[in-house]
């Protein structure tokens, strides 16, 4: 596939892609999962250039603690390297405090998605409709419906989040 092909699957311009490949940019994951989609790979590829193992320990001091970029409203840390057979995702998104360029448009994505609040509070906002959740909440819920992790406050939240392909 071409370049334009693939941006044009995904809804985004030839230059923001390119910009996502050549790391000039941080992506949502959800825009990161449309293209991992459309090229037919698992997200844990576009997001880890690490090969794949049927065992992976990662200690937390040899873990990039945070990937992507905080004016977009939240950042994640890759859990592990995960398996193409799987089809499970394991991230923690840190869900900044609010800001001016603060991300407002939903996501959508082909990966189901569970969530558990491990720090902080967010508004969780579903298909349209907005909800609170705090610390030891947890939601299921279709990706492929609009969603967006909202900051409640000036606090940062962590979110533990698995992407789990759908058979």
């Amino acid at each position: 596939m071409t370049q334009q092909q693939v941006a044009d699957q995904c809804d985004i311009s030839k230059s923001m892609l390119s910009k996502i490949e050549n790391g000039q940019t941080a992506s949502a994951v959800a825009t990161l999962s449309k293209i991992s989609e459309v090229l037919n790979v698992p997200l844990a590829w576009i997001l880890d250039d690490k090969t794949e193992e049927d065992f992976v320990l990662q200690k937390k001091s040899n873990r990039e603690s945070k990937v992507g970029d905080v004016n977009m409203g939240y950042s994640y840390e890759l859990l592990a390297n995960r398996s193409q057979v799987s089809g499970i995702e394991p991230t923690i998104v840190h869900v900044t405090p609010k800001n001016i360029n603060q991300r407002k448009e939903s996501y959508t994505h082909s990966q189901d998605e569970f969530i558990y609040i491990l720090e902080g509070s967010i508004f969780l906002s579903y298909n349209g409709d907005k909800h609170f959740m705090e610390k030891g909440d947890s939601a299921y819920f279709q990706g492929s419906k609009p969603h967006l992790f909202i900051p409640v406050d000036d606090e940062e939240a962590k979110v533990f989040t698995l992407f789990i392909e759908r058979s």
